[in-house]
């Protein structure tokens, strides 16, 4: 199976502010509250395996439980299934208002963020020698990826779908199979990601290819700071799978996985900045250690973090079997 590791580096602060993001929290378990007050639903089961969810906590008040054999993190109060898409559809406007913390990052996010994950998709399918492909881009709209896959010209034709249309299977029947699909983070924020999975499989042609980023919680940043990691933020990420959660959800969905990849640059960098905002976040001394241990030294742990499949940036492509 291919692993990719990347020598890009970037700040934290060109891609995702951790300042920017406080304001963009608050409004989001705003939001969240407001949708729960019409309508709640209580997710006790984990969506990988039906195990029952443990519950660990809260985060804005909202509580999260763990899948006891996998690890991962499931949003448990979620508002109504009625609520979900304008409950997405509202946040992700904010996300890119000019207030949003988006909005101030958007060319670098583009250079940083984006331009590599179209570079990626385009090589893939290059190595798999898939022509002219038809892609699915599955998000919640507006998508910043949308120009890029557009304007690059690479693609015979590219059909951005609403991923809470396609997981209540809602929208418009596709005329034709796609060659692969493209979820930047979407089975994070959908309230029935096994929905959406078989919805996105029901699209792509034989041996199709399915291209998914997510945060994983079993990443260098998830497992030190835990529910204190403020980019663990519902409803954007009401679902915070473990890589090997992923990989079994993946398979078990259909899906034979040609990659799987945590080609992540920002674990260390991002446990630095939640500490210079919370000096009492507890860690261990051997994390102190490394946190202010030279640039060498942390660069090459998160090398080694990249290599091992440890840094909170999951990066898999699939193959519709």
């Amino acid at each position: 199976m291919r692993s990719i590791q990347t020598t890009i580096a970037y700040p934290l602060s060109s891609v995702k502010p951790l300042e920017g993001l406080l304001g963009y929290r608050t409004f989001c378990f705003e939001a969240l509250q407001r949708a729960r007050a019409k309508g709640k639903n209580q997710r006790t089961q984990s969506p990988i395996n039906g195990a029952p969810l443990v519950p660990i906590g809260s985060v804005g008040g909202f509580h999260y439980g763990r899948c006891p054999k996998t690890g991962g993190l499931f949003l448990m109060d979620l508002p109504s299934p009625e609520s979900w898409p304008g409950l997405l559809a509202e946040t992700t406007r904010y996300r890119h208002a000019p207030k949003g913390f988006h909005a101030a990052v958007s060319g670098s996010r583009t250079e940083n963020v984006y331009a590599p994950k179209l570079d990626w998709i385009q090589t893939t399918l290059r190595l798999q020698e898939i022509r002219q492909p038809n892609i699915l881009e599955v998000t919640t709209p507006p998508s910043d990826f949308s120009s890029l896959l557009n304007q690059s010209g690479f693609f015979r034709s590219v059909t951005t779908v609403n991923e809470m249309d396609l997981c209540r299977q809602t929208g418009p029947a596709a005329a034709d199979p796609f060659h692969a699909a493209v979820l930047l983070e979407s089975l994070d924020r959908v309230d029935d990601p096994g929905a959406l999975l078989a919805a996105v499989r029901n699209r792509l042609e034989p041996d199709g290819l399915l291209f998914l980023t997510a945060l994983v919680s079993s990443g260098f940043d998830l497992c030190v700071l835990g529910l204190n990691n403020l980019y663990l933020c519902p409803p954007d990420r009401a679902n915070c799978f473990s890589l090997q959660g992923l990989e079994t959800f993946l398979k078990e969905a259909g899906f034979k996985l040609i990659e799987v990849s945590t080609p992540g640059v920002l674990d260390l960098e991002i446990v630095q900045a939640h500490m210079r905002h919370d000096p009492e976040i507890r860690l261990s001394d051997f994390e102190h250690r490394l946190l202010s241990s030279d640039e060498e030294t942390r660069r090459a742990f998160q090398s080694f973090l990249q290599e091992r499949g440890l840094s909170s940036f999951a990066r898999i492509v699939g193959r519709k079997i």
